[in-house]
């Protein structure tokens, strides 16, 4: 695996808090990839996703589209975004990597971070845009921002579009899994650890597609119903970071432990919110047949293998969760229009096509849904190289 473009690590003056940024390769001079903040993340994690992202980017190419897959990137800083200190610290951050966002990153929000609270850091920090490094590769720069405003101002059911198609393109991917097994939606069991911005479109679009959503975690733990949760009441009463007001539960609803969505009686785990929530001792204790990555490397390898041994079925985050990615620039590029109806229906036909191809290239080689993954952006990945090259045109 060659080494990354970049890689550094940043010490705020202030709170002596730790930032990464590692940008994994460059398409056309430019790189793409979201900001995260937790505490305890580190340099090593951030490399991983700025690999990720660069697969991500590879499995969406279309010779045919607009929008022309960018390198990989990502950013994390270690920090709570609960601590009084972590918007002066996500500010301060932006400030210092500002020259990498001008020149080729590209970012947007991520775990811990909602849009809206980087592009406010970000006017603060001096920045004109969060992607303005794309600016340059744009046929018509202020019809493509105007789509992308225009875009992130729509709403659905009182939800930002930008905050639903993420979920979409998740929900997309479990029910094209159970569409190549003949398994009805109906009686589907679901359970659904984060119920932010991906985990809670992922329950919403799994849930009015007829599946049953027995058990969503939160920070607070677990809220679990064998008949199926309301997941619209659990929403609604959701604060910023996702966590639900215990008042809005039903009677017949439980609370258990944190973990114990990892156990619950379910056909289908959608890991949606850290890193690392499946460990090989975990893993014992899942029933689930089906993992469908929404997080962000949600599944220790050394677990993958022993779920696999098993016959649970991994969908990887390179694929699951690279709709949000792709719907940015669709957008910007104009291969759809900015409303909720073109978002959706390209989204889903994307990921639908892709998680087709990789479960189909799986079944061809022998192998996991994760390799027929990297296998694809490998066979991707030196055709996109070769035909837009890693620096800006001239």
């Amino acid at each position: 695996m060659s080494a990354p473009y970049l890689s550094l690590t940043w010490t705020d003056h202030v709170t002596g808090r730790h930032g990464f940024l590692v940008v994994d390769r460059l398409v056309r001079g430019v790189a793409s990839g979201g900001l995260r903040m937790r505490p305890g993340c580190t340099l090593d994690e951030v490399a991983g996703l700025a690999r990720g992202m660069t697969m991500k980017e590879a499995l969406h190419y279309d010779p045919e589209g607009r929008y022309v897959p960018l390198g990989g990137a990502k950013g994390g800083i270690d920090c709570d975004p609960r601590d009084p200190e972590a918007y002066g610290v996500l500010v301060r951050y932006l400030r210092a990597t500002r020259p990498y966002i001008e020149a080729f990153w590209t970012t947007g929000e991520d775990l811990g971070l909602s849009q809206d609270l980087v592009d406010r850091a970000a006017a603060e920090a001096g920045l004109v845009s969060t992607v303005q490094a794309v600016y340059p590769l744009l046929d018509d720069e202020r019809a493509a921002r105007r789509r992308l405003a225009d875009a992130f101002a729509v709403e659905v059911d009182g939800i930002g579009l930008d905050a639903l198609v993420g979920g979409c393109g998740v929900a997309e991917s479990v029910l094209t899994a159970l569409d190549r097994t003949g398994t009805p939606y109906a009686g589907t069991r679901v359970a659904v650890q984060g119920l932010g911005t991906m985990g809670g479109a992922t329950a919403r679009f799994l849930a009015r597609a007829g599946l049953t959503i027995v058990a969503v975690a939160d920070i607070k733990g677990t809220v679990s119903n064998p008949a199926g949760l309301d997941v619209e009441a659990l929403l609604a009463a959701r604060d910023a970071h996702g966590t639900v007001d215990r008042s809005a539960l039903r009677p017949e609803d439980r609370e258990t432990s944190a973990d114990a969505w990892l156990a619950v009686d379910a056909d289908v785990l959608v890991p949606a919110a850290v890193s690392y929530a499946i460990d090989p001792a975990d893993q014992g204790r899942i029933t689930a047949r089906l993992i469908v990555e929404a997080a962000n490397m949600p599944v220790l390898p050394e677990a993958e293998d022993l779920l696999t041994a098993r016959g649970v079925t991994v969908l990887p985050d390179v694929v699951v969760n690279s709709g949000t990615n792709a719907w940015w620039w669709w957008t910007l590029f104009g291969d759809i229009a900015p409303d909720a109806r073109s978002s959706f229906d390209h989204t889903r036909r994307s990921m639908r096509a892709l998680v087709d191809l990789i479960l189909s290239r799986a079944e061809r080689d022998g192998t996991t849904p994760r390799a027929a993954a990297h296998a694809l952006a490998a066979d991707r990945l030196p055709v996109i190289e070769a035909r837009y090259g890693r620096h800006r045109p001239i």
